[in-house]
């Protein structure tokens, strides 16, 4: 079963923003059914939880979750402003990128000086990486190309909350399993919040709004799957082969959401996604 959950992160996070895409809504109706359908996910998983947790790590856990509606509404934004395959390869690398710093600074990560040099290296990579597949097509319109500045600085700053969602957990002794249900808990009440001071409320009533359920279930597979992996076959490999999913979804946005590219901008894609993967391997190896 280890090869089982090694592989379930990679495959339900690569399909996620191809069901999220093909649905016919706004950011804040995705995000929503997002957070609902991980939290009924979590009730569910409840009864089968046998470790407990103080109030405490309860409450840090609901933060990391609201933290990461954050990053997911980003995410989300980016799908509707320049695609699926475009925002993919952009925001893991961001990721990536901005855990690996927090692992080195605030957890004092990659203890040796080896480490460290490779683990630099592999950030390197995943800049170029992330560069490499932001490159505008030959051709492409001004406003487009201010769209998409505009999107890449967004998606900069939301990525911010993936880094802490990432990060709290690792500064608490609970497994994953645990903190599962109090992170879908704060992910449910961060939306709400969010809902609230846009003045978007009433997209609680919207048929997208219940039809993204569907994306929370693939979330909350990807990530219970990732925990027993994790459990299974250590950090880093569990890691590194989650990270396939950025090239499942980045190719699925181009074959199966019909996202168009030149040729150029197809080689510098798979060209930006082999690299991320190489940078991946490298600062979570170092670990």
């Amino acid at each position: 079963m280890n090869y089982v959950y090694m592989f379930i992160p990679a495959i339900a996070w690569g399909i996620l923003p191809l069901a999220v895409a093909k649905i016919n809504g706004k950011p804040v109706n995705q995000v929503f059914g997002t957070t609902v359908g991980t939290l009924i996910v979590g009730l569910i998983a409840l009864p089968f939880i046998h470790t407990s947790i103080d109030a405490k790590t309860f409450w840090l856990s609901a933060l990391a979750g609201a933290f990461w509606v954050i990053g997911q509404i980003g995410q989300y934004t980016g799908y509707a402003k320049i695609g699926v395959s475009e925002t993919m390869p952009i925001s893991t690398g961001l990721q990536l990128i901005g855990t690996s710093i927090v692992g080195v600074v605030i957890f004092s990560e990659w203890a040796t000086t080896s480490a460290k040099v490779w683990g630099f290296i592999g950030i390197a990579l995943l800049i170029i990486g992330a560069i490499l597949t932001s490159v505008s097509d030959t051709g492409e319109e001004s406003g487009d190309k201010k769209n998409q500045t505009g999107t890449i600085i967004m998606l900069v700053c939301t990525t911010l909350g993936y880094i802490v969602y990432n990060s709290i957990p690792k500064a608490m002794s609970a497994s994953g399993i645990a903190i599962f249900f109090p992170e879908s808990v704060g992910m449910v009440l961060a939306v709400l919040i969010y809902m609230l001071f846009t003045k978007q409320l009433g997209e609680l009533k919207a048929k997208s709004s219940w039809q993204s359920l569907l994306a929370g279930f693939i979330f909350a597979i990807a990530a219970i799957g990732y925990i027993l992996s994790v459990q299974d076959n250590g950090v880093n490999t569990a890691f590194v082969i989650s990270q396939l999913s950025v090239v499942i979804s980045t190719l699925g946005g181009m074959l199966f959401l019909h996202e168009k590219k030149t040729k150029k901008g197809y080689i510098y894609t798979i060209a930006g996604l082999i690299i991320i993967l190489i940078g991946a391997m490298l600062t979570t190896i170092m670990k």
